[in-house]
């Protein structure tokens, strides 16, 4: 990760500001985000590895498209040549708004409301929206090598976007920009002015709306547990009910898909410590009792 020099020194020529502090998100070196302090103005400078610069701009295009339109999004500072993002070695840095507020608490009834009513405005707010670095929403290839790291794995896999597929014959989805990852603390709640900020856009792409949506309702803990969401999207989002109602289950087990997907090539190809390979064989066991229930 690049040393807090660097990113103050790039902050002070690519966007002509002079940070008074510049300090780990949370309190955590390693984390890619960094909280920069301009007089009485607050921002986050973001990193990205250099390949994902397509993508990452993509969404903050997003972001920016959003507030526009008055949504709170960590919109992207741009640098002073018009660049949303900059070169600093093998990585790209970018400089968004900071968001006050608490995250939703994905329990809470009305916090859910409010999930739900914010993640369907974005979508609304998104409609024509267009971005070349959008990525396409579906990744999962079940020939993968590293599917064969658990024999459940692979047949689960192909299961999920079978269900897709034929879905998508049947039926007409509703799509267009995604979040990408709508969890609970991705939106903020501020008490001070009652707004709700929708951030995070680092996975930002294009598919079906439901799956924004399944990745929610999974965050909440499924669709029991969903209901005030539910109802809230379905009142503020484009998606019309039948849609939903036809469409949670397939969406919800692709989603638990792609979690096994991920955590599966982690652990066959990745560089591990000993704690994230634990953190990714839980997620895998997490991932098989959604798929095979």
């Amino acid at each position: 990760m690049l040393a807090d020099d660097t990113i103050r020194t790039t902050l002070r020529t690519a966007w002509h500001l002079q940070p008074d502090g510049c300090t780990p998100l949370d309190g955590e070196p390693t984390t890619s985000t960094r909280t920069v302090a301009v007089g009485d103005r607050r921002y986050l400078a973001v990193l990205v590895a250099a390949g994902e610069r397509r993508r990452f701009e993509a969404g903050l295009a997003a972001a920016e498209h959003l507030d526009r339109q008055g949504v709170d999004t960590g919109a992207p500072v741009r640098a002073a040549d018009g660049a949303l993002s900059v070169p600093v070695g093998e990585h790209v840095l970018a400089l968004v708004a900071f968001v006050p507020g608490r995250p939703l608490d994905g329990a809470d009834p009305v916090d859910q409301q409010w999930w739900g009513d914010r993640l369907g405005a974005a979508h609304r707010g998104l409609a024509g929206f267009r971005h070349p670095g959008l990525a396409e929403w579906h990744p999962l290839r079940p020939d993968a090598p590293y599917l064969s790291c658990a024999g459940w794995l692979r047949p689960a896999i192909t299961g999920a976007v079978t269900a897709l597929t034929k879905l998508q014959i049947t039926d007409r989805l509703t799509v267009g920009p995604l979040h990408g990852d709508p969890h609970p603390a991705a939106f903020r709640l501020d008490h001070d002015t009652g707004r709700i900020g929708l951030v995070s856009w680092r996975y930002a792409g294009f598919g079906p709306l439901m799956y924004d949506v399944a990745s929610a309702v999974r965050h909440a803990g499924g669709p029991e547990r969903a209901r005030e969401l539910l109802a809230a999207y379905a009142a503020a989002g484009p998606v019309p009910v039948a849609e939903i109602e036809g469409s949670l289950d397939t969406l919800l087990r692709f989603r638990w898909a792609l979690e096994a997907d991920a955590y599966a090539h982690a652990l066959v190809t990745g560089d591990l410590t000993p704690a994230d390979t634990d953190r990714c064989r839980a997620g895998l066991d997490e991932t098989r009792a959604a798929l095979l229930d």
